[in-house]
């Protein structure tokens, strides 16, 4: 029988500097109420120059490792859920095993967008099952403003930069990841997307010209599929295992739109005391959303040992799932 993988310490960072609504009404022609109306957000977090991906993801694993009482060599393996590496290689998951001492664990990225975070999850959770490995780290960051232009109103709102990470230990008792449910559909590749910078369109000044190595996002087609697929996926996965929205504890879903968000708790039947919703400080930090909202809803007592937690996501590709698992840690 194959032993569950359960999450034994969770950790975040975001960046110090924070970017208001305000900050952004000085740079673009948007407001603070168009904003907060539509999205949810009343700021973000932005990563300082000269510091990447890597950096944010280290912080996260030195603090889980302080958590945990772990020394980092006891890490297995480290898998980085991200869209903005710090370069096409060395993965970031190698630059993370290097900045925190890690010399024993070997690492990989995962590139799934917003889902990137569970996507990676999924993959650390059956080393564990399997018996392979006794450590893996899971970390989703992402520095969106890397790759955010801040004259393209639809989108330069939305995002900020963080990283959140779990660390997986096999379960003894019967805690742990119950069930995955992860989708893909490429045909919704061109409703979010970036153009250039890859094999198609390498790096030229046409590319640069025509602001190819921005995020590109059809606003309207996102959230109609984000909507539907989210809230799909999250009571699929409860219905398989028996449960309804009446058993979880806490539901993290993605935080890409406060909209989104509402209308997926609506379609699970849930009460807004069992969301766990942290967009308004931070807004769509892409990977790291579900590791950064429940690191804080663990920090602030919202957790404890054996309730029942949901995850739910959705990112461009289109890439979209669920995850249902019983919480393993008691209260801090």
């Amino acid at each position: 029988m194959l032993r569950r993988a359960k999450i034994s310490a969770v950790s975040h960072y975001v960046p110090e500097k924070v970017l208001t609504n305000h900050d952004l009404e000085q740079m673009v022609d948007t407001n603070d109420e168009w904003i907060q109306t539509r999205t949810g957000i009343r700021e973000r977090r932005i990563l300082e120059d000269g510091k990447a991906t890597s950096d944010m993801a280290a912080e996260a694993v030195r603090k889980l490792c302080e958590q945990r009482g772990i020394d980092p060599l006891e890490i297995d393996l480290i898998i980085v859920g991200t869209i903005t590496p710090d370069m096409f290689f060395p993965s970031t998951g190698n630059l993370v095993q290097d900045k925190v001492g890690a010399k024993n664990a070997w690492s990989y990225d995962v590139a799934a967008a917003c889902s990137g975070f569970l996507f990676a999850l999924s993959s650390g959770a059956q080393f564990i099952t399997s018996g392979m490995h006794k450590k893996v780290v899971v970390v989703g960051a992402d520095k969106m403003s890397a790759i955010v232009n801040y004259k393209d109103r639809n989108t330069c709102v939305l995002f900020g930069d963080a990283a959140g990470a779990v660390l997986l230990e096999p379960d003894e008792e019967d805690t742990g990841i119950i069930d995955f449910m992860l989708h893909t559909d490429g045909h919704g590749s061109e409703s979010l997307q970036m153009k250039a910078g890859g094999s198609l369109y390498p790096a030229t000044l046409r590319t640069v010209a025509n602001d190819w190595h921005f995020i590109y996002q059809d606003g309207k087609q996102v959230f109609k599929f984000a909507v539907q697929r989210m809230a799909d996926v999250s009571v699929k996965i409860l219905e398989k295992h028996n449960y309804t929205g009446d058993d979880l504890k806490l539901f993290v879903p993605h935080q890409a739109n406060l909209r989104i968000i509402d209308a997926a708790v609506k379609r699970l039947g849930i009460s807004n005391d069992k969301v766990m919703i942290n967009i308004g400080n931070y807004g769509n930090t892409t990977a790291a959303t579900i590791p950064l909202a429940l690191s804080e809803a663990y920090q602030e007592g919202r957790l404890d040992k054996n309730d029942l937690v949901l995850f739910a996501t959705f990112g461009g590709g289109f890439t979209w799932g669920s995850s249902l698992l019983k919480w393993a840690m008691p209260k801090p």
